[in-house]
């Protein structure tokens, strides 16, 4: 694990380091600082205004300095004189309490406290688009049913080659790729890791695919419903918990349902309890309910859920359980905060050990045909400003996360939300002209 920035540029023959962190909103945030000066940088951080980024401050507030983790550099495979590094934001030689990395450093020593240590695997999944954003990049990707499609990824090879080399040469054992079930969309998998470390490794992947769908003329994006009628981008999570020393896996019971241990079926319980609540960080963009809420698509399916409910190994559903000592949410979208992502998997599994919740009935049902039969699930909500309401509504949940964090990010989505609400659209214009 490397310690000692300076020496890893020597080594490296790196002249540039990226000091990056994500803001409240998921921007990447960096400074390109000169291999000379990353001594300095390592100690006392890369100040930035904190007002001219997504984090919850004034023009008067003091510098925030982001504090670079030095386990977390990466040097970039299609730029070798480049290295990223994530970092922590400090103020006044204090955590940001805000600061989604900062967040999850704290509920991941927390769950420490508790004898757990929490690893994720996420899903992340991508358009590959003309540079205008306006359509697909590949115009014969046409098929009704493209998910797996085989000469559609082959024409996009150069592409997820390149990022899958890139995986592969930074050792995160990535195993497979896949065009997804959109046209125009897919998915790559890596191995799962500890909540901080996919945390950082979902942050690059996202600044790896853009940047090489840039080299390549084109563009990517994660958003959650980028096309009308095609499948939206999602970021399913896969969790599982295990004993400090990660040798045990603490979730897992053959003996009991779904090979779910006792203590596994009430952290399951904390993301049921809490679903709704979770929705604000999880699907954190007006667009992101354009996913969760959406008709039929050309494929069949959404592939995302509505309610709040959970299965055996059946994708319907927003948490499936697909085997022994792990589960997977499913509800999680391409716009998710990477760092707040792995933060509310944790606190609100930490929530439901404490408070020893019950997940409720499983159920078997397919929910896109028969959904309507179950009455007693809550439904997700339908627009970003309920689940901004759900949130404040569990306060026990608005603690978890940290009330400054809380008070910060719904400040600011608030903000977001009456914006969008201030915009005046094409669908106004065309329903209402002849009222």
């Amino acid at each position: 694990m490397t310690t000692d920035l300076a020496a890893f540029a020597a080594e490296r023959g790196v002249k540039y380091f990226m000091i990056s962190y994500t803001d409240l909103f998921g921007g990447q945030r960096a400074k390109l600082v000169p291999a000379q000066a990353i001594a300095e940088m390592q100690e006392d951080g890369a100040g930035f205004a904190g007002f001219a980024t997504w984090l919850d401050l004034t023009p008067a507030h003091p510098d925030v300095f982001a504090i670079p983790d030095a386990s977390s550099v990466i040097q970039l495979p299609w730029k070798k004189d480049v290295a990223w590094v994530a970092a922590d934001c400090v103020m006044e030689d204090a955590p940001i309490a805000q600061a989604p990395r900062v967040v999850l450093k704290r509920l991941i020593k927390e769950a420490a406290e508790a004898g757990l240590r929490v690893k994720t695997g996420v899903e992340p999944e991508f358009f590959l688009i003309t540079p205008d954003g306006q359509a697909i990049s590949d115009a014969a990707d046409t098929a009704e049913k493209p998910c797996y499609d085989q000469q559609a990824v082959m024409r996009r090879y150069d592409v997820i080659a390149e990022i899958c080399d890139a995986m592969l040469e930074l050792g995160w054992k990535p195993y497979q790729n896949d065009h997804e079930d959109a046209n125009g969309q897919f998915e790559m998998n890596w191995e799962y890791d500890d909540a901080l470390a996919t945390a950082d490794k979902h942050s690059f992947f996202k600044f790896l695919v853009k940047s090489i769908a840039e080299k390549h003329g084109l563009r990517a994006t994660f958003m959650p419903k980028p096309f009308k009628g095609l499948t939206g981008n999602g970021c399913h999570a896969h969790i599982s918990v295990w004993s400090t020393d990660g040798k045990t896996n603490a979730f897992a019971d053959k003996s009991k349902d779904f090979g779910l241990s006792d203590q596994g079926r009430t952290f399951l319980g904390g993301i049921m309890k809490h679903a709704s609540a979770l929705a604000a960080i999880t699907n954190p963009t007006v667009n992101s309910y354009k996913r969760i809420n959406a008709p039929r698509t050309v494929s069949g399916a959404t592939w995302a859920p509505n309610s709040v409910t959970w299965t055996g190994n059946n994708r319907t559903h927003m948490v499936r359980v697909p085997g022994p000592g792990r589960f997977e949410l499913r509800l999680p979208d391409g716009a998710v905060n990477p760092y707040l992502l792995q933060a509310v998997i944790i606190a609100a599994g930490l929530s439901g050990i404490r408070s020893k919740a019950d997940p409720g009935p499983h159920s078997d049902i397919n929910m896109y045909e028969d959904g309507h039969t179950i009455t007693d699930a809550p439904k997700l909500p339908l627009n970003l400003l309920d689940a901004l309401r759900a949130y404040e509504a569990d306060p026990e949940f608005m603690e978890t996360m940290g009330s400054e964090f809380s008070a910060a990010f719904l400040k600011m989505k608030h903000r977001e939300w009456n914006n969008y609400c201030a915009q005046f659209t094409a669908w106004e214009h065309d329903t209402t002209l002849d009222i």
